[in-house]
C-alpha cells in the first residue's frame, strides 16, 4: 500500500448473530473479542479501518478495545448485512484525501490474517473488483474499487451484501488458500 492510494478496511459486525445467540463482536476467541480482532488484522494492512457496529452497539463500544478504528452505527442492522455495507460505504464515501478502494471483511471470520489482506490490497484500484478463494471458493475479504461504492450500495439487499453486484460484473478471483483460513462462526462451539 502506498500513501498516496490508499486501502480502506471495513469491518462490518452489527450482526445480533441469531444462530449463534448472541452478537458475534461480543465473542470473546482465543483471549480477544471477535470485533477487536478483526480491527486489529485489518489495521495492520489498511487506512482508515472502518467498523460498523449495531446488536448491542454501545456495549460493544464500551467493552472492546477498537483503537485506530472509526466506529459507524447502524440503526438499520435488523435489516442484515447489506445495510451495514451501506453504512460503511457511506462512511468511505465522505472520509477526508482520496481512499481508491476498501477490503471488506466480516467479524465472524478469526482465521482471517493480515497476509490475505496483503495480498488483497495488491489489487487496490478504484476500477478494482477482486474476492478472495479458498481451495476455487470465493469467500472474503472483498475488495470493492471506488467506482464500485454506489453500484454495490444499491445493490445490496437483506443478508447478501455485494454477492448480486458481483455476480453480474469481471471480478478477479485472488487465491489466498495458504494465508488465512475462511472458516466463519456461525454456531458455538459444541460442548
Amino acid at each position: 500500500m502506498t500513501s498516496d492510494a490508499p486501502v480502506a478496511g471495513l469491518v462490518l459486525a452489527a450482526g445480533g448473530g441469531r444462530r449463534y445467540g448472541m452478537p458475534k463482536a461480543l465473542v470473546e476467541y482465543e483471549g480477544s473479542l471477535l470485533v477487536e480482532r478483526a480491527v486489529r488484522t485489518a489495521a495492520a494492512v489498511c487506512d482508515p479501518v472502518l467498523v460498523v457496529l449495531g446488536a448491542q452497539a454501545v456495549e460493544v463500544w464500551r467493552s472492546a478495545d477498537l483503537t485506530g478504528a472509526t466506529v459507524l452505527a447502524n440503526a438499520d442492522w435488523p435489516s442484515g448485512m447489506a445495510s451495514s455495507l451501506r453504512t460503511g460505504l457511506d462512511g468511505l464515501r465522505g472520509w477526508p484525501g482520496q481512499v481508491q478502494a476498501v477490503l471488506v471483511q466480516l467479524v465472524d471470520m478469526p482465521g482471517m490474517t493480515a497476509a490475505a489482506l496483503a495480498r488483497m490490497a495488491e489489487h487496490s484500484a478504484p476500477d478494482a473488483l477482486a474476492v478472495a478463494t479458498y481451495d476455487g471458493v470465493r469467500g472474503h475479504p472483498v475488495l470493492l474499487g471506488r467506482e464500485h461504492w454506489a453500484g454495490v450500495a444499491e445493490s445490496a439487499t437483506g443478508d447478501e451484501g455485494a454477492r448480486r453486484y458481483l455476480a453480474a460484473h469481471d471480478v478477479v478471483e485472488v487465491d489466498c488458500t495458504a494465508l488465512a483460513d475462511p472458516t466463519d462462526l456461525d454456531v458455538p462451539p459444541a460442548g
